[in-house]
């Protein structure tokens, strides 16, 4: 019987997928903005690693399209073309009315609970003009639905696609108009939820996404390629 050698790579690998995980966070969280350079000084001493498992990393997430190599000069973070944006937002409203769908017959009245709960907290958020809690909130809701729908591979795509866009779509700036009428789509989502209502649900959820184009254009999208 050949005998199985423990492989030395393994702690490796593990180490530079934890660097990366690291790394999509402050991208997603908007700490690392776009067309921002990679110091990579800098985040070997914040995460207390060698150069080697961060530039296996860099790698990684450039394979994803969230960061760009530069020939010679290190890496930056992705800055993401009009056309692009569009593709990507039409495509996350299709699989948000999806998760809608597949949520309103399966979600359970404490997890409806506990969204309507969010909710309120965002609307007294938005009323105190308390940016930070109210897109954190925000965001819990989008992704308290897709927990719902109990779609795993619906919701992998889901997290894998939003993640260049999330900062900008929870929080760029948008007008008093944008922000009320983003408020009131979230209100009419509730009753919707709550008597299952799945097309209804869907057909808002997806004009809800389609409506902040603008918004995350204006960040995300300046750029043609």
């Amino acid at each position: 019987m050949n005998r199985i050698e423990p492989s030395i790579g393994i702690s490796r690998r593990y180490l530079h997928d934890e660097v990366a995980d690291r790394m999509r966070e402050l991208i997603n969280d908007g700490e690392l903005e776009p067309r921002a350079r990679v110091n990579e000084s800098e985040l070997t001493e914040r995460f207390g690693i060698s150069r080697t498992p961060l530039r296996e990393a860099i790698k990684i997430l450039a394979t994803e399209g969230l960061l760009e190599l530069l020939p010679n000069r290190g890496a930056r973070v992705a800055s993401i073309s009009r056309t692009e944006l569009e593709e990507m937002i039409e495509i996350i409203a299709g699989l948000e009315a999806t998760a809608c769908d597949l949520a309103c017959r399966t979600i359970t009245e404490e997890e409806i609970a506990e969204i309507e709960a969010k909710h309120r907290e965002m609307v007294a958020a938005w009323q105190g003009r308390d940016e930070a809690n109210y897109f954190r909130l925000n965001r819990e809701i989008h992704e308290a639905i897709m927990v719902a729908s109990r779609n795993t591979k619906l919701r992998s795509l889901y997290v894998g696609l939003t993640g260049r866009i999330q900062r900008s779509r929870y929080s760029a700036h948008q007008t008093e108009a944008q922000w009320a009428q983003a408020v009131e789509e979230h209100e009419r989502m509730i009753p919707l939820l709550r008597a299952r209502d799945g097309e209804g649900l869907a057909a808002l959820m997806r004009h809800h996404i389609r409506a902040k184009k603008p918004v995350i254009a204006a960040m995300y999208g300046e750029e043609e390629h």
